[in-house]
């Protein structure tokens, strides 16, 4: 089948979700990559022509091909391109930062939506929402790793703070974001401690004693939210609260996405960090990990494969 790649036009996206270092003979789908899409990096369309890829138009991409693979969640300006019954693979995040886009726009061109997210990748189209069984989980754990190190230290830059042993911090950990987190904040030879869930009663005891606290955990539904409003009350005004695991309004109650440009708000004294795309401030690396990950899980079998699952 034609995999189509088209450049990610999401505010501050940087990353390539495809290097020629990664095609190798055994790809079993035609790739159909846009003119200049490795050029934050600085690849050339040759470099892709070389390993056997067909270069074309984003137009042409949205056109000729069944399945489009965009990295982040696409946007307005691709609306009109979209055909009916198309399959898009990407961070999609349709119940997430994505939800208004799978209700005004999938819905209605009935687009089969394919969300690669590290923990739970499914394809939503319409009212179904099937788990798919064949990409392991944590597949890309290192881009979540490296989302914990880039929104910590995004917000610390933006925030203007350089801790010190004074610094009190929380880290709320799950998984790779929060060890991310923790691997660059434990730099500073903070006061830190990690609250894992079993331990949270501890964190909402000691909530007031915090200059930083840092979210690494992603709400599945077991619980409504990790920091709630009444929690927010009782924190120390002038508290950083960086959530690196991009979870706005589900994770710490009432809260909204941010940018890259625009990376942070402050509210009643509190200020929050909210990007949900943190990893692209660290695209060299990033890159190559997703290249590398998205190969051997996403595009070297038949993307019919996704199809077959509906």
């Amino acid at each position: 089948m034609k995999l189509g790649f088209v450049k990610p036009t999401y505010p501050g996206e940087q990353r390539v979700a495809l290097l020629p270092e990664h095609i190798t003979e055994d790809y079993e789908n035609e790739l159909v990559i846009e003119n200049g899409f490795g050029s934050t990096l600085s690849i050339s369309d040759k470099e892709y022509e070389n390993k056997g890829c067909k270069i074309d138009t984003r137009e042409n991409i949205f056109k000729d091909c069944d399945v489009v693979f965009c990295l982040k969640l696409l946007q307005p300006s691709d609306y009109d391109l979209l055909r009916d019954g198309q399959m898009i693979i990407g961070w999609t995040h349709p119940t997430g930062s994505g939800t208004a886009f799978y209700q005004n726009v999938a819905l209605k061109k009935h687009l089969k939506i394919v969300d690669v997210d590290n923990i739970y990748p499914t394809i939503h189209q319409g009212d179904k929402h099937i788990s798919i069984p064949f990409i392991s989980k944590n597949f890309i754990w290192k881009n979540s790793f490296y989302a914990g190190v880039a929104s910590v230290q995004h917000a610390l830059l933006h925030f203007g703070l350089l801790p010190n042993s004074s610094t009190k911090v929380a880290v709320l950990a799950n998984g790779s974001v929060s060890q991310g987190a923790y691997n660059y904040i434990s730099k500073y030879n903070v006061d830190i401690r990690m609250f894992y869930r079993k331990t949270m009663q501890e964190f909402y005891d000691t909530i007031r004693e915090y200059d930083i606290i840092i979210n690494g955990i992603e709400v599945d539904g077991s619980v409504k939210h990790i920091i709630t409003k009444d929690d927010l009350k009782k924190v120390k005004k002038g508290c950083l609260l960086i959530d690196s695991a991009a979870d706005a309004g589900n994770a710490i109650e009432g809260t909204h996405y941010t940018s890259i440009a625009d990376p942070m708000y402050e509210e009643d004294g509190l200020f929050f960090y909210e990007v949900n795309n943190a990893p692209s401030l660290l695209y060299r690396v990033t890159s190559y990990e997703i290249s590398k990950s998205f190969s051997e899980w996403v595009y070297k079998k038949n993307v019919k494969r996704f199809l077959d699952l509906i």
